[in-house]
């Protein structure tokens, strides 16, 4: 076990992890891991995923951030003002659990990347695949509807797609598609550094 998850759920600590249906890297990645295999054991994934969405709107409150995400306040007293808010919001002990092992490990700062890898793992454990299609230009209803046809013929049988399309004018045409580990970038703008570095390298 990391480090950095070092007294996070004793319980998951003397036991084998549950692992997440995905791997989600990074020390924000790590710490969901942990926290997925404690609410797994305690069969509390759906109730653990809700106060990650209460957890998300106290670290963006301006009075609570400005305290917990400035480095020149000590950690005790980050904890106690974050402590109080979650008294106040009910959390369960295993949230409680993962904001102070945070604190005691001066990670505070990345509780919205604890946050945002436990989304996915949960999105994961539902069979959702998410899928994010960047464009030049928004797509009409024709090419999106083609374009899911598609991307459900990457899925497995269970799996579900949560599409998410963006529009970026700087990658001038085609598209960039990420979808679950995969990541095809079919843009205008690679294909154009690709042609000029041929051009250069001749």
């Amino acid at each position: 076990m990391y480090a950095t998850v070092r007294q996070f759920s004793t319980s998951v600590l003397r036991q084998a992890l549950i692992r997440p249906p995905i791997d989600v890297y990074g020390v924000g990645g790590r710490y969901a891991t942990a926290l997925f295999s404690a609410a797994s054991k305690q069969k509390k994934l759906e109730q653990v995923e809700k106060e990650m969405g209460t957890l998300s709107a106290l670290i963006k409150d301006p009075k609570l951030s400005s305290i917990v995400m400035n480095p020149h306040v000590k950690r005790s007293l980050k904890l106690k003002f974050f402590g109080d808010a979650m008294t106040k919001a009910n959390l369960s002990p295993i949230t409680v659990n993962l904001v102070s092992v945070l604190a005691d490990n001066g990670r505070l700062t990345l509780t919205a990347d604890v946050v945002g890898a436990f989304a996915k793992m949960m999105s994961a454990h539902r069979g959702e695949v998410i899928c994010t299609v960047t464009t030049a230009h928004p797509l009409d209803e024709a090419n999106l509807a083609e374009l899911k046809v598609a991307l459900n013929g990457f899925l497995a049988k269970g799996e579900t797609l949560i599409l998410e399309t963006k529009s970026d004018a700087s990658i001038l045409g085609g598209m960039i598609v990420s979808i679950g580990d995969k990541y095809v970038d079919m843009s205008t703008k690679t294909k154009i550094h690709k042609l000029t570095k041929i051009i250069r390298d001749s």
